[in-house]
Parts: structure tokens; sequence; C-alpha cells
């Protein structure tokens, strides 16, 4: 059994996530296809029957990922822009938007609704976040650099990449995830203590 199939979806499954997908004009027409197709084929081969009952975390059940996305998209897109300005730093879009708006791509695999509890999925326990979203990326075709970011952006995961776009995807996703953390009623990643 595999943990998903690409699927392009009907028409009106690409409109729906056309709709609610942010950076979808920033990226060429090729990436664009690739990241709708992701995003279907996630939804598709998980029990959720609609993008806005996926949830974002376990710890936030009533929160939507689609939201979590476009909030590190966005996030992400602004904190390169000002590394473009401050410091001259250079982005290539075709593989930074990947990288921050489907970092959580394989989110809709992991988690599992039961009524208005949300549980981690048989899939979950199999694999970490990130490793089943970069396995459906690089089924999909996106470079190397999109692929190994995903893979190792959770917090979890036992390094990270080291190219500015897996920082960007960091602060980005970090700081999206604390506002969710105090806006729930969470302890933010930045108060825990690690030993």
């Amino acid at each position: 059994m595999t943990p998903y199939e690409i699927r392009r979806g009907d028409p009106g499954q690409r409109q729906q996530v056309e709709a609610w997908l942010f950076g979808l004009d920033l990226v060429s027409e090729a990436v664009r296809e690739r990241m709708v197709t992701g995003w279907i084929s996630a939804w598709i081969s998980s029990s959720h029957a609609r993008l806005e009952d996926i949830p974002y975390a376990l710890a936030a059940p009533g929160y939507q990922l689609a939201r979590h996305v476009n909030e590190v998209t966005r996030t992400g897109i602004a904190l390169a822009r000002s590394a473009m300005e401050e410091w001259r730093d250079e982005f290539d879009f075709d593989v930074l938007v990947p990288i921050l708006a489907m970092h959580d791509v394989d989110k809709p695999l992991m988690y599992v609704r039961d009524g208005e509890k949300v549980a981690s999925s048989r899939l979950s326990q199999e694999l970490p976040h990130g490793v089943v979203g970069a396995m459906l990326l690089k089924d999909l075709g996106f470079p190397h650099l999109v692929v190994s970011t995903v893979a190792t952006h959770a917090a979890n995961a036992p390094f990270h990449g080291r190219s500015l776009e897996a920082y960007v995807l960091h602060y980005a996703d970090f700081f999206a995830t604390d506002r969710t953390c105090m806006r729930e009623g969470a302890t933010p990643f930045y108060q825990r203590h690690w030993r």
C-alpha cells in the first residue's frame, strides 16, 4: 500500500486549490501545475472530504492547514524580499515558493478526524512528518533542494538544511506556528525548553 497517489483531480478540485494557495502567481506555469497537483494528490489520498477539514496540528484541531500554509508562504516571501534588499541575497522563486507552500503537503495524510478530535494517522507512526511530503514532491519532479528542504524542515528532524531557502522556511514556519500556539493557548516553540 502506498500512502498517496499522484492525481490531477477534477477541475473543481483544481479550482479550490488554486483559490486558496498563495504564491502561485510568483512561479512559472510548470511549477504552478506541480504545486496544485501535489496538494490535490495529498488531499484526495487523505481521509479529509474538504480542504477546510484538514487540521494543522494535534494541538490546534480547529486551525486549518490551509491557513497555516498561506501564513508561512507570505511570511517567507517577505523574509526573502527583505534579504534580497538588505543583503543582496538571491532567490529563485520557482524553488523558494514551492518550499514554503508545499512544506506541509503530507499533513493531510498524517492526521485523521474523529468528529471534532484530531488524531495521528497510521502513516504518521511509520514515517516522520516531512518525509512523505518529500517523497510526493520527488515523484512530481521538484528539484532536490525543494525535496531535501521539505524532508528535513520539521522540528524533530535529525538535521536541517543549510541553504538560505531552508533558513527562510524555518523562520517563517516557526513564526507562524508560534502565533498559532499563542492563539490556541499552547506553549510556543520559542518558550519551550529543550534538554
